[in-house]
């Protein structure tokens, strides 16, 4: 399970943040961004009308639950990508951010943050974050990491597959699996669950954040 994660999981430290840029398998932050965008994107239109209260892999939170902290780390996007401090963000993004209509609340977050993420410069620079400042890369690579992980949790509670990329599956392994210790001992992570020697890349991806592919 992923524990509530709004504005960012942990500060992780800017010698872990080195290799942001690119992964150890040479992926792109931009293009594993999209990928993971483009099938959280697409999940979120799959969920039908009658199953936005169904449970998934994170017990604390349903279908709409989850619809709905997307959407908020989605509206915090552009305020952070800006530059902006969490004072300035203030609270308005906290609680029920989806109302009546979840797909549309996604649609308004994603049109704001996609752009966001894409404008020229970006991802240079640090964002605010609790507990001070963390590169902008970094904090790219999570909102990927959340995109990715959330995307096969969604596609679990609304029962159809998950067509995350292995190419993204393992960059974003890359990018965390030298932190998620830290992680789960934090307790923002359950903790790993072991994967048989032939797991495809994103079995061997969610089990190492603790859910049973």
């Amino acid at each position: 399970m992923v524990r509530n994660s709004r504005r960012r999981l942990v500060r992780v430290s800017r010698d872990a943040a080195r290799h942001s840029r690119r992964t150890m398998d040479g992926m792109d932050l931009i293009d594993a961004f999209d990928s993971a965008f483009e099938e959280w994107d697409r999940l979120v239109h799959e969920v039908g009308p009658r199953q936005w209260e169904e449970p998934t892999p994170c017990s604390d939170w349903n279908v709409r639950d989850l619809v709905n902290h997307l959407v908020s780390e989605h509206l915090w996007a552009p305020h952070l990508l800006a530059g902006e401090t969490l004072a300035q963000v203030g609270d308005r993004y906290e609680g029920d951010v989806v109302g009546g209509d979840p797909v549309a609340a996604w649609e308004r977050a994603g049109s704001g943050s996609w752009p966001a993420f894409h404008r020229e410069g970006a991802l240079h620079g640090d964002v605010h974050v609790t507990g001070g400042k963390s590169p902008a890369t970094e904090y790219g690579w999570q909102m990927t990491t959340d995109l990715a992980v959330h995307g096969w949790d969604l596609a679990r509670g609304i029962g159809v597959r998950s067509r995350m990329h292995d190419e993204l599956a393992d960059a974003v392994y890359a990018h965390i699996a030298p932190m998620a210790e830290s992680w789960q001992g934090a307790g923002v992570f359950d903790p790993p669950v072991p994967v048989p020697d032939d797991a495809v890349p994103q079995e061997r991806l969610v089990a190492l954040l603790g859910r049973h592919p």
